[in-house]
Formats: structure tokens, sequence, C-alpha cells
């Protein structure tokens, strides 16, 4: 199949039958100047040229050259036939040679002479010649006739017929995505294609294609009557379908869309052909033409050919670095008669038939140096030149089956909220420069993903998915985004459809969620200092979970006074359930809005756009209860990355993105435009200093599940667990550091399943999530050899007596009375008490000595509170040191969602 739709034969070009003995068209033919037989030192004027010379009767050939045609066909020169049998000439294609410099090899004709001509030996007089001369001559005489016919149709239909001018085709493009760095992360598109502007293609280009497709296209008017004869003898003989024509009769072709071969397509063709000479110059129609073309490869267009073949552009000038050589463009030149194998020939792509693709190329090189369009010198150094080969060229330039082709729909999504529809997208020609960054992409995959070796979740079950998101809190700027091996699949970061079109999914975020609680509590003055009341029933009188720990081992005994600190370090759930119930959980949804959440799911899969609704949606029956402030609802994990972003960037909230710029060529300039760019301006949506009162808090966590960060750099986390069945169904690890935040989320493959960890025991964020939080965050920083950044020092907001608290008066510490009857001691010296009461106040008494107070068993000493006691703070804590004990309870509804495939 040739590049304009149809099948060629291994020669390509259509032949007036000859002998069998003739070479295929356009090959080179290896005779010199001085071989040409006798007449042929000056050849006829070329076959589009008109002149007298150019004249000939029909048949009456000379010594070395067969006449065959008027003025618009001309004359044919037959060279010396390579080992044709005695007495047969062959047939080659009828073209007219000018007279090339002396030295180099002359090149083939281009078509084959329908006369016959003198073999080296006479003339064979047998039977069998005669009957091969008379068919040749009545051949001779129907071309003509066709030729004449051709001729008078053309020009009536150029006048008469109601042939139109089609516009210029306006070529399909590619969309090339690019990394933050330039690299090509894909070219999305039907076609491979980049259209460039003729004025700025290199002209060494241009003369090449010219040189292999038709090189007296600057001298002709756009029409080859051999063509049309072409057509009308196989038509009435059903020979093999033939090759395009001049060049603007290829275009035209393309243009009107004309696929069939017949006589009618050809005078079709001529008319639009000649019509577009009229209307446009050779320049224009050489640019229309160079951005259609097919170049093998999947590779449209000189550009794509260019860069596929060579990694060049046309665009650059010739003699500057990297333009195209004269070698070069003959190479992709020769490609456009056969781009792609067949059976019956492997075509002139040099990756598939080196061979072919030299011969031809060698061909190429012999027409540019007799048009003068190479100097002799560049000529006799000619080298072929070393193409990129199929398999690095491709796989190089292609998201396929990569993790990272995930982001391509996000990009999808965020061109149409740009202004950039489907259909343009579509069209191509775009430059889409992304914010994905190599280094912390390679990371959050190595991180994520089970196929990695060093990846916590390798060896887990392949029911068992985990999504790493990266943001860089300064600008919103996703650097990396892991969400799932195949591109094409089930994206567990984003849920977003195939198509870029609508969210699909979320997952409920469980104690992570707590960041935004906090947030609006801070918000409403309420300190780390408050205390709460964890023995509390809810109004309908069921119980908090405490993440599952014992009531009297909750907050060091001090369940019913509990402080927000230690409740958050811990992650227990009933100060935050009251906060949303005292404040009003609408504030702890619009904390969530302000920080970068825009949708959450009801417990009945209705998705809440946040932005579109407000507390009085909210409070609905059927929508968010006070279980909202410890992450009983279903968030999508890419908008709640954008969240903690907000968190872990000081309280300053900026749209997660995943386009920097996108560019478009003008064909017409060759300029690049802007056509649309990120927004990186922030917005404070959070008190600074109570974001870094909160960011002192959640630096505990990191310290306390033993996740502290390479070579010291400071980070903040949170976990989270919800529970499914009887165990863990999402698991949740957020924070970062100040240069990127970072959420990892890990649960069921599609569907939910219980989570475990390689022992057995339930999966908790603690676990596997936070080992993959921090592998990840220790290679983005290994990779950038990025400095430590520490977050703001602490400032303590809020008021310690908040009349949103709810904790109980703790009770009074014990004291020891002065007992003036003795008590237990018997006339001041006999019984239990009398040591302590004679010890008095300064001796080993209550107050300084070895007493209760500072030597013993309360406050100061080695007691339970400070003293390395039973505490579940720092001592040790009721799961070994872990801030979550057990998922958080499930209310009586099944709050689980199935994300659609």
């Amino acid at each position: 199949m040739n590049p304009y739709g149809e099948p060629q034969s291994s020669r390509a070009r259509a032949r007036v039958p000859g002998s069998a003995s003739s070479t295929p068209d356009d090959q080179p033919r290896t005779y010199s100047a001085s071989a040409r037989p006798t007449g042929s030192a000056r050849p006829a004027p070329d076959a589009y040229r008109r002149g007298a010379g150019g004249r000939a009767a029909v048949g009456g050939a000379t010594p070395g050259r067969a006449s065959v045609g008027s003025a618009s066909v001309g004359s044919a020169r037959v060279g010396p036939p390579p080992a044709a049998p005695p007495g047969r000439a062959p047939v080659a294609r009828a073209a007219v040679r000018p007279t090339g410099p002396a030295g180099p090899p002359l090149p083939p004709d281009d078509e084959g002479s329908l006369g016959g001509g003198r073999s080296g030996r006479g003339k064979d007089k047998s039977k069998a010649a005669k009957r091969r001369r008379r068919t040749n001559i009545l051949t001779a005489a129907a071309a003509v006739v066709v030729i004449l016919l051709g001729a008078g149709v053309v020009g009536g239909t150029y006048f008469f017929d109601d042939v139109d001018l089609p516009p210029p085709v306006n070529e399909d493009q590619s969309n090339v995505i690019l990394d933050s760095k330039g690299a090509v992360l894909a070219k999305l598109g039907d076609q491979n294609r980049t259209v460039v502007p003729e004025p700025k293609i290199n002209k060494v280009v241009e003369y090449a294609v010219a040189a292999a497709e038709d090189k007296n296209f600057y001298k002709h008017h756009g029409i080859d009557m051999k063509g049309i004869v072409r057509a009308a003898w196989n038509n009435f003989t059903g020979g093999a379908t033939q090759g395009a024509s001049t060049i603007t009769q290829q275009y035209a072709r393309h243009a009107a869309e004309l696929k069939e071969i017949s006589i009618n397509r050809k005078l079709r063709e001529a008319v639009i052909a000649r019509k577009l000479e009229s209307k446009y110059d050779k320049d224009q129609i050489m640019g229309m033409y160079l951005n259609y073309i097919y170049l093998g490869e999947g590779r449209y267009g000189i550009e794509a050919a260019a860069q596929g073949y060579f990694g060049k552009s046309v665009l650059t000038p010739a003699g500057q670095k990297n333009a195209v050589t004269p070698y070069e463009a003959a190479v992709l030149a020769s490609i456009i008669k056969q781009p792609e194998p067949t059976d019956t020939h492997k075509g002139y792509d040099p990756n598939y038939n080196p061979t072919d693709a030299k011969d031809r190329w060698e061909y190429t090189m012999a027409n540019m140096l007799e048009m003068g369009w190479i100097s002799q010198e560049v000529y006799d150094k000619r080298v072929y030149p070393k193409v990129k080969p199929i398999s690095k060229s491709s796989a190089a330039k292609s998201t396929a089956g990569k993790p990272v082709g995930m982001v391509m729909r996000h990009v999808r999504a965020e061109l149409a909220e740009m202004g950039i529809s489907p259909a343009e997208f579509d069209k191509g020609g775009l430059t889409v420069t992304t914010t994905i960054d190599p280094d912390v992409q390679k990371a959050a995959e190595e991180a994520g993903s089970r196929k990695s070796e060093s990846s916590p979740m390798n060896g887990k079950p392949a029911t068992y998915q985990a999504a790493v998101i990266g943001i860089d809190p300064k600008n919103g700027r996703v650097l990396g985004y892991y969400a799932g091996d195949d591109p094409d699949g089930l994206d567990y970061g984003g849920y977003l459809s195939g198509d870029g079109s609508k969210i699909i999914g979320g997952q409920s975020p469980g104690s992570t969620f707590k960041i935004y609680t906090l947030a609006a509590a801070l918000k409403e003055d309420i300190s780390f200092k408050t205390t709460w009341d964890g023995t509390k029933l809810r109004p309908n009188g069921t119980k908090i979970s405490n993440a599952g720990a014992d009531p009297g081992t909750v907050c060091k005994g001090k369940i019913k006074f509990c402080d927000l600190e230690t409740a958050t370090i811990k992650s227990y759930n009933f100060p935050f359930y009251w906060i949303a119930d005292a404040i009003g959980r609408d504030k702890v949804i619009a904390a969530a809005r302000d920080a970068g959440l825009r949708h959450m799911f009801t417990d009945d899969g209705k998705m809440v756009d946040l932005t579109k609704t407000d507390k009085s949606t909210w409070e609905k029956t059927g929508y968010f209860d006070n279980e909202v402030a410890f992450g009983q609802y279903r968030v999508v994990p890419l908008e709640h990355a954008e969240g903690v972003a907000t968190i872990v960037g000081n309280g300053v909230h900026h749209k997660a993105h995943f386009i920097k710029s996108v560019t478009r060529l003008d064909p017409e300039t060759g300029k690049k435009t802007i056509v649309g760019s990120e927004k990186v301006a922030g917005k404070p949506v959070f008190d600074p200093d109570q974001m870094s009162n909160m960011q002192s808090v959640l630096r505990e966590i990191v310290r306390v599940d033993d996740r502290d960060l390479r070579g010291g750099q400071q980070g903040i986390a949170k976990s989270g667990t919800w529970e499914f069945k009887e165990g863990s169904g999402d698991t949740w690890f957020v924070g970062g550091m100040p240069q990127l935040a970072a959420t990892v989320w890990v649960g069921g493959a599609k569907n939910k399943v219980e989570l475990k960890e390689s022992n057995g025991r339930d999966m908790f964020g603690a676990g596997t999530p936070s080992r993959i939080w921090k592998k990840f965050l220790d290679a983005v920083i290994k990779a950038k050899d990025l400095p430590n950044e520490d977050f703001p020092k602490r400032v303590e907001t809020g008021n310690p007596d908040s009349p949103f608290a709810n904790g109980q008066e703790p009770p009074p510490p014990p004291q020891n009375e002065d007992d003036n009857d003795g008590g237990d001691c018997v006339l001041g010296f006999i019984g239990p008490d009398c040591n302590q009461n004679n010890g008095g106040n300064n001796g080993g008494g209550n107050n300084n000595g070895g007493g209760d107070n500072n030597g013993g068993n309360n406050d100061n000493g080695g007691g339970n509170n400070d003293g390395g006691g039973n505490g579940n703070d720092d001592g040790g804590g009721d799961d070994g040191g872990g801030n979550e004990n057990a998922p958080e309870t499930q209310p009586t509804f099944d709050p689980t969602f199935q994300p659609q495939n």
C-alpha cells in the first residue's frame, strides 16, 4: 500500500508493458555520459515544458531516440537495455533527462519508451519480433489517442465541468505531551504529525522530495498526461493499480479525497491539479504536500519524519547545528514512494529494507545533483546516514502501558477547563508541558507499585492497590502521580473516567480528615490544651469509639478530660465528634472545601459538589453527620492530596494541577503561541500561626511512628484507617515536608477487601501506608539532593478554656491534712500516721521531703505521669507507639463505595 491509500507492486510506479527485462522504474542504472547512445548528448525538452524542440512524430524513431508524443508529453530517449534478450528493447517510463554534469551516474528515465529501440545486435527479423513491434506500434498509437482525447477532456473540464477546487486540507496533528523538564511523555492524536510553515522548511528537504518524487516539479504546470495514459491502459487491460503522478496531482488527490483508480479519477485529479497551480505557487503546493505525506512508522508530515528518523527538525536552517543534511533529506524523500512493507515489496523504510532504501537514496541523490540542487562535492562525499531504530524511537516517546500514562486523562480534563475543546485537542498541534517531575514520578511509582521490588506493596495480594501523590505545596503542581499500573484502567488517585469527563468514585479518608476538623477548631479559637470527655454518649445514646482502645487506658486514664493534642497524636475520635457538634459540622466541611476538597460522597453514594452547595444542603437528612469530623464520608484522593498540601503549605491553598503551559505552532508563521498556562497564585485560607500550631502536633506523629525522614528533614503526618467488615478497608498516611506534600492510600483494587499485613494482622495507616510515604519522600530527597527545610516555629493559639470544650473537671490531687486528734496515731507517736505527722513540712514530709508530691507517687517524682509510668502517650502507648489501635467504628449503615470501572 502506498502512502496515498493505493496498493503498489514492488515496482511501485505504473509502467507501459514492455520487455520482461525492463528494470523497475526509478531504479538507477550505471552507465556514464560516454556510454550514451548516439543522439542523446542533448536530450529533448522535459515532458512538461513547451517548446518546438519537444515535438516528435509517432513511430519515427531516430537511432537512440524513440519519439512518441507531443510537446505535452515530450520525447523519450532509450538508454542501453540492461541484459535484454536480442531484439527486445526495455520499456521504461518516458521522461526527459536534461544533460547532467559529467561524472556521476546518470539516473534512469522516469518513464519507459513506448516504441522499439535498437539492440546492440541489430534488428531481429523473426516473426515473433515482428509481432512484438506491431503490438508496440498499436499500443503507442492507442496511447496517443488517449492522450489527445485526455488533453481535450482536461481542457474542456477545466473550463466547463463542475469540478471544484477543494480548500487546502487542515491536516490533523499529534499533541506532544512533555514532562516538566521537556522530555516527551507522549504524543496523543490520531496522527503523529506536526504541521510546519513552508517558508521555514530547510530548502534542501524540499529539493530532495522533488528529486525523489517529481524532479520537474518546478517546471511543469501540474499535469502528468502520461499518468492519465497509464490509468487508461490499466483500465483497458486490467493491469495493476498505479502509483501517484506529479507532486501537485498527488496533493490534488488527497485534497479531493479521490480514492478509486480510474480514468475518470485521473481526469478529475488533473483538473484539480491545474486549478491548484493557478491559485498557489510552487512553494505553497510543496508546503501543503510536505505536511500531508505519510513517511512510515506512524509518522505523517515531513517534520514528524525528520524527528522520528533523525531526531531533527526541518525548521532548523541549513548550515546550523542539528539541521537536516542533504543526505538525511534524501533518506526521508526516498521513503515516500512506499513507506510500508507489503507482500510483494518491503518498501523503502531503512529500518525494514535497508538495501532497497539505499538504492532509492542513490537515485534521489543523483537527481539532486542532476538538477543542480547539490554540488558535485556534496555528491561525491555522500555517506548513507544513520537512522534511529524503531524500538528506541517509539518506546521513548510513548506512555503506553506505563503508570505515568494515567496523567493524560487529567491533561485532557484540564485542557477542557482552559477552554480547549475535545475537537480542538483531537485536531492536534498542541505542545503541553506538564508539571510531572521525572524524579518525583519515578519515586512515586517505585514506592507504590506492587511491581516494584523495593515497594512495601511488593508481595501483597493482587487485590491490594496503592496510590501515591506528590504535590508542591508552594504552587499546587502535581510532581508525581502513581494511581495504578494500567494507564487505561481505574484511576485510583483521581477516580477520573477514561475520557476525563467525570469523577466515578472515592475512598473514606478516616482519621486523616481530622486535619480539616482541627483547622476549623483552631479557626474557632479552640486550643490544643482544651479537654474533652470520652465517656459522653451521642445524642442517640451510642458510644463513640476511641480507636478501639480500652476506656481505662485512653489518654493515660484521663478519658473524661483528655486534651486535644494527645487525642490528635493517639487518633482518638471523640474530641473530633464533639468539635463538629459544638461549632457545627458545616464548618468542618467548609474547612475541607477551603483546603481543596471539592467532592464528598454521602453514604448512599450521592456525590456532592462542596463548591456549589452549603450548610443548607450538607445538614439535610441523608447527607453528612458529625462523623464527617473523623473521615466517614468518601473523598477523591487527589482532592484530599490538594487539601493536605494546603496544610503543609502553611494554610495557603493552591489548586492541584498537571499542566504548566500549552502552546500551539502557527502553521503560517512557525511561531509558538501560548494558548493556556497554569495559575500558581495561592489563596490564604487558614491563619499561618494556627497552621504552625497544628504542624507542631503533626510532627510528633512522624516521631512516634518512627517515620523520620532522610537526613533529618522535618516532616508532618497524619494516619487514618476506615474499616470494612471485621477489618480495615481504607488506610492512609498523609503529610509531607515543606518542599513536597505526600498523600498515600492503600485499599482494595476495584473492590473493597480486608487489608492485612504480612504477619496476618490488620493493616492500619501507621503500617504499610506510612512505609510507602517514607520511602517516597526519602527517594525524592535523595534524587533531588534537597537541603533540609524546617516548618515554621510553633505559635500556640486558641483558648484553653474554650466554651466549646466538654471535658470534665479533673479531680483534685489527693491531699494529706494534719490530723490534730491523732487519727491513726495514738498518743502522737503510735500508729501508721505518726511518721507523716511528725515528719513535718520541712523534713521528709509531704512537700519537700521524700513525700508524695516531689519525691513520691504523684506529680514530679518517678510517678505515673511524667516519670516513665504507664501513660499511653510517650511511654510506649497502647499499641507499641502507634497512633491507631483499630479502625474507626463503622456505623450501622455501610459507608463503603464500590468505584465504577
